[in-house]
């Protein structure tokens, strides 16, 4: 006897049956595919801490707007009891719905079937959605809690997860894709979201890794947990991978919906604009008392940012990695913006391997989807030392102003305060293409500072002095009066205006403004061939 699933829809309806038979037959299958596999599998997914697939597009969508496709699909693999097993979905839900009225594209496993594990089925249900979403120009959210390939399925599997990684590298910078990591993701199933534009996770239920802690402990002895080997923290803060982490799925996909109001749905369109009740005009007198004068001391450049843009409201990319260069996306009277900021109050704002990395990949993906670029600028270089020589600092520090270099958006450079070296440069200087360039009062743009150019300059002076101190201190004046006063640089075109601080939101916004309609093709080629 046949153990095979059945549906309303297997069974032959009687020759004279009523199309209104049909349809209520339909209307069943459709609430038992609501339910999902039952109440079983329902209550251990909840005893997890994970919501179901449908409770998550509920949170993810406008109430009442998402329209799922292929829910009838089932798999048509045999051998290892997969005939016996044919659910509906085959595990995964794929549609569309509006998020704040717009159009957005999702899929979503569902660990309740086959432990949201891919077959062919299954993946072809993606690739026909990831195909959809290229072609109508809407982004693509991916809500993740799937046990990689479906061993049963062998190669077949492994394909699928090949056309995935195919369309997610031709709809790179087309189109918006999010990944949203909700339980497991191991093996290949870990490469998908990391070719998406940004990562979300989910303390304490996701985790994403190429080996398991099994293996890992199997291969080197190392013995370590789920979580502490590629859990949200260990991703948001340790590895980079993840660009946000939150404490409950609630509040991820609140920050899902929030991010997908930032950004433009293709990269033919501008990202929506919402204009609120934030004055443009508004003076920004608190930056004077936020920042000190002094170069060398801290402050916390996320105060200066919540003060210049819209209503405070910012949207921060990777807050716990590579803390001393801050990135998010914010509004400007209005309009959606990428903000890049040097931070003093982690290792002095230095430019290191990953925050060279986070700016880079901050900077590409703004340009892809045409958010304009306002860099704030407080460096005092990069961190020098072996480690950072040998973990390849010439090339990682090469992606940043690569990516500045090749961006088209307008883009935005204000110096705070010090500004020196080979940092100045990559911190998107008017040398390599920024629009527009301004600084405050006390800033300070050098080869390096002060004390150390005096050192280099005036060695042997200094050594030959009868004070040798004396010297030093009034040779480093002299330097400081001469070639690092605050309108050194503008004196020589290099910056473009020096601003009252309280006057830095309203010329922010007049810049870009006045930038809002720009053109700036770049050659004619294939690609460019970026640092590694």
């Amino acid at each position: 006897m046949s153990v095979v699933e059945e549906s309303p829809l297997n069974s032959a309806a009687p020759a004279d049956g009523h199309l209104r038979d049909r349809a209520a037959e339909l209307a069943a299958l459709h609430e038992r595919l609501r339910r999902g596999p039952g109440e079983r599998a329902t209550e251990a997914q909840h005893a997890k801490g994970k919501l179901t697939v449908r409770e998550r597009l509920a949170l993810l969508f406008d109430e009442g707007t998402f329209t799922e496709i292929e829910e009838l699909r089932r798999h048509r693999a045999t051998g290892f009891g997969l005939e016996q097993r044919r659910p509906h979905t085959d595990g995964v839900v794929t549609g569309w719905g509006e998020v704040d009225g717009r159009t957005v594209f999702a899929y979503a496993h569902d660990f309740r079937i086959f432990g949201g594990a891919l077959g062919e089925a299954h993946a072809e249900k993606i690739h026909k959605l990831l195909d959809l979403a290229e072609s109508a120009g809407r982004p693509v959210v991916g809500l993740c809690d799937g046990a990689g390939a479906r061993i049963q399925e062998g190669v077949t599997a492994l394909a699928g997860y090949g056309g995935i990684f195919a369309r997610n590298v031709r709809n790179s910078g087309v189109i918006p894709q999010i990944s949203v990591i909700l339980g497991p993701c191991a093996g290949g199933a870990a490469y998908s979201p990391a070719l998406t534009d940004f990562v979300f996770m989910v303390r304490g239920t996701s985790q994403m890794f190429i080996t398991g802690p099994d293996v890992v402990q199997a291969v080197t002895g190392e013995v370590i947990t789920h979580d502490a080997l590629g859990g949200a923290d260990a991703h948001a803060s340790v590895s980079g991978v993840a660009h946000a982490a939150y404490d409950d799925e609630e509040s991820c996909l609140a920050d899902v919906r929030h991010l997908l109001s930032l950004l433009p749905s293709n990269n033919r369109e501008l990202p929506p604009a919402a204009p609120g009740a934030d004055p443009a005009s508004r003076r920004t007198e608190a930056l004077l008392d936020l920042v000190p004068a002094d170069p060398g001391r801290a402050y916390d450049m996320r105060a200066v940012i919540t003060e210049i843009v819209d209503d405070g409201e910012v949207f921060e990319i990777q807050e716990s990695w590579a803390t001393n260069i801050v990135c998010v996306i914010a509004r400007l009277d209005g309009q959606a913006v990428g903000i890049v900021a040097n931070q003093p109050a982690a290792f002095a704002g230095v430019l290191d391997i990953h925050a060279s990395e986070k700016a880079a990949r901050f900077v590409q993906t703004c340009d892809a989807f045409n958010l304009p670029l306002v860099t704030l600028v407080d460096v005092p270089g990069f961190l020098p030392g072996v480690d950072q020589e040998h973990g390849g600092i010439i090339r990682h520090g090469a992606k940043l102003l690569y990516a500045y270099c090749n961006a088209t958006v307008p883009r935005v450079q204000l110096i705070l305060r010090k500004a020196y070296g080979g940092a100045y440069i990559v911190m998107d200087s008017r040398s390599i293409g920024a629009d527009v360039s301004l600084a405050w009062p006390g800033n300070e743009i050098a080869v390096m500072g002060a004390e150390g150019a005096a050192g280099v300059v005036f060695r042997r002076e200094i050594a030959a002095a009868d004070d040798p101190e004396a010297t030093r201190a009034r040779l480093v004046k002299e330097y400081r009066a001469e070639l690092m006063h605050p309108y050194y640089a503008a004196e020589r075109g290099l910056v473009d205006s020096v601003i009252d601080p309280a006057e830095t939101r309203s010329r922010l916004i007049g810049a870009l403004t006045m930038l809002r309609a720009k053109h700036a093709p770049l050659p004619t080629r294939k690609h460019g061939n970026q640092p590694q």
